[in-house]
């Protein structure tokens, strides 16, 4: 059949190509099953708050099965179902309008979960001819998904039942030992991806809870949690007195990085951002941004009901549609930096926005500012320009931590992208 072009040392053999059907004649696999369709499906009244997992084809995402927060149906109404009892260990894959998610079953803290119609289970009987985690990092190959998305999409909805999946390729080596490696291998690019995802996630709590004890709340002068050392009541200052307008226009054409603006990435590449430039070709008549400056998108979203404000820090420069305030500290620095990064990360400056905001005036989500009026909301800071120093600098730092895991996460994935295509044939 051909060998992969990366491969652990020590193994020369030819790898071999069976179809799925095959694994289960010869007593490898067990005959695989999904959950029960039809009349016997268990219906939404049927869901208690705990009980027998009921997992759907939503609750198997990037290798992990959601135990936790997924349906839970009586033991009773399980065991009146015919089929599509998965335990620990089982390999489960999607195979209805969600296509090729798939994870190892573990964790479970009942003798079995239930699956619905959405989900097969692949359980191996004979481990000394197939590798529980050989198997799943298998079906996560671009071979495998290719082949599988393929054949489903021949449906009218994305499918591929229990007889069709029995046709699928599978490719693997002869040799137990090389097949445990290759598991092995993937399975510690999972947990690490894993690991540093959890971090991430951790870090992104931490700075979410932060955000709100550090900063005044409720028309409060102090805030709940402060650094130690500092007392004195904060005082409330209008933006216009901390920030001066920049109008500056790109007529010399210093800069031609179109920046738009995202409530996850800051200031970014237009291309970066959309995969396409959206600017006009002529920027000449755009406001040139310089680094450390700040600006403001009116464009309301799920993440921003009211705009977002973003520091530009990614690029020396950049221009920006004159539909956007742009702005930057007064030259003898009245307020910290960071600390108005900070402060622009919390929900404290809605309240003043939507003050301002002219009633009804959306048009096509972009809300209705004057920039007089903006100039003139108000912000809660500390008089002590150390105390806001030691403030943006605790979450520039705290960003500095979700950036780092973010990145570790997206370098192991792509590793395991091109592992998954080099080290299968």
């Amino acid at each position: 059949m051909g060998k992969p072009e990366i491969r652990f040392k020590g193994y020369t053999d030819e790898w071999e190509q069976r179809k799925l059907g095959e694994l289960v004649k010869e007593g490898i696999l067990e005959a695989p099953l999904d959950g029960n369709h039809g009349e016997k499906h268990p219906t939404s009244d049927e869901y208690v708050e705990s009980g027998i997992p009921f997992l759907m084809a939503s609750d198997i995402h990037n290798g992990e099965v959601n135990i936790y927060s997924c349906k839970y149906i009586t033991k009773e109404r399980a065991e009146r179902l015919d089929k599509g009892f998965a335990r620990n260990g089982d390999v489960l894959l999607t195979h209805k309008a969600t296509i090729g998610e798939t994870a190892i079953l573990s964790n479970l803290m009942t003798e079995y979960a239930m699956l619905a119609p959405q989900v097969t289970y692949y359980r191996i009987k004979n481990e000394e001819r197939l590798n529980r985690e050989y198997l799943y990092s298998f079906f996560n190959s671009l071979d495998f998904q290719t082949e599988l998305k393929t054949k489903a999409a021949q449906s009218t909805r994305p499918y591929i039942g229990i007889t069709a999946q029995q046709n699928l390729k599978i490719i693997l080596p002869t040799e137990i030992d090389e097949q445990r490696k290759i598991g092995l291998y993937f399975g510690n690019l999972d947990r690490l991806i894993t690991l540093h995802q959890r971090k991430c996630d951790e870090v992104k709590s931490l700075k979410k809870y932060m955000l709100q004890k550090m900063f005044p709340q409720n028309e409060q002068k102090v805030p709940e949690i402060r650094f130690e050392g500092f007392t004195e009541a904060w005082e409330q200052r209008k933006l216009g007195d901390l920030v001066d307008r920049v109008t500056r226009k790109n007529q010399d054409l210093v800069s031609e990085l179109p920046l738009t603006i995202s409530a996850q990435y800051g200031l970014i590449d237009q291309n970066e951002f959309f995969d396409k430039r959206v600017a006009s070709k002529d920027v000449s008549g755009y406001y040139l941004i310089e680094n450390g400056e700040f600006a403001y998108n009116k464009s309301t979203s799920t993440d921003a009901p009211w705009g977002a404000i973003k520091r530009l820090d990614r690029y020396e420069n950049g221009v920006l549609s004159t539909l956007y305030i742009v702005f930057g500290i007064k030259e003898n620095n009245p307020v910290d930096s960071d600390f108005l990064v900070s402060y622009y990360s919390t929900n404290l400056w809605h309240k003043g926005i939507h003050e301002i905001a002219a009633e009804g005036a959306r048009n096509h989500g972009l809300l209705n500012i004057a920039p007089a009026d903006f100039f003139e909301t108000k912000l809660m800071i500390p008089q002590d320009i150390e105390e806001q120093k030691k403030i943006g600098k605790y979450f520039e730092e705290l960003e500095r931590l979700i950036t780092l895991h973010q990145q570790k996460c997206e370098e192991l994935k792509k590793i395991k992208k091109f592992m998954l295509q080099k080290m299968f044939v």
